[in-house]
């Protein structure tokens, strides 16, 4: 059994299509004023962000479970599956954010829409994964790390 799933964050592409129109206008505006300038290295910095966050996929590559933002496929992270020690569905908190986000005592959160998540424990580290598809996730992760599986049963008991 293999695992793929795109979620996809709507707001990122909304955003591209907004910044794309507004570097268009500001491109046909003759006078380049200061301000104009800035915002438009704004927007253009919000389009290559949205780029880079629009989609987050997490898939299986053998070993280890890719967790990669795309389209533009610049930030991501592998977790093998050797090193999961428990991992349960989970919902993430406002102050997780969304995105990259390391915060000391909850770990890293790689999500890009909604709350929902599963939580991994790797290596004595807390990872969360967003993802709008946390049953299929679970089922997947309880085929392909079975031990895991069984920690995490008995540790949802205490």
């Amino acid at each position: 059994m293999t695992y793929s799933h795109t979620q996809k964050a709507y707001l990122a592409h909304a955003v591209m299509v907004a910044g794309t129109v507004a570097l268009a206008v500001g491109y046909v505006t003759e006078a380049l004023e200061p301000f104009l300038l800035v915002a438009l290295i704004l927007i253009a910095t919000g389009i290559v962000c949205a780029a880079c966050f629009g989609t987050l996929t997490v898939a299986d590559e053998g070993e280890c479970l890719r967790v990669r933002f795309g389209p533009v496929p610049l930030f991501g992270t592998r977790i093998r599956y050797a090193e999961v020690t428990t991992f349960a569905p989970d919902r993430s908190k406002f102050i997780d954010g969304w995105g990259i986000h390391y915060v000391p005592w909850r770990g890293m959160t790689y999500n890009i829409w909604g709350f929902a998540c599963v939580t991994f424990s790797v290596g004595g580290k807390i990872v969360r994964i967003g993802t709008d598809d946390p049953g299929g996730l679970i089922e997947f992760l309880k085929t392909r790390i079975p031990e895991a599986a069984s920690r995490s049963r008995l540790d949802s008991r205490r």
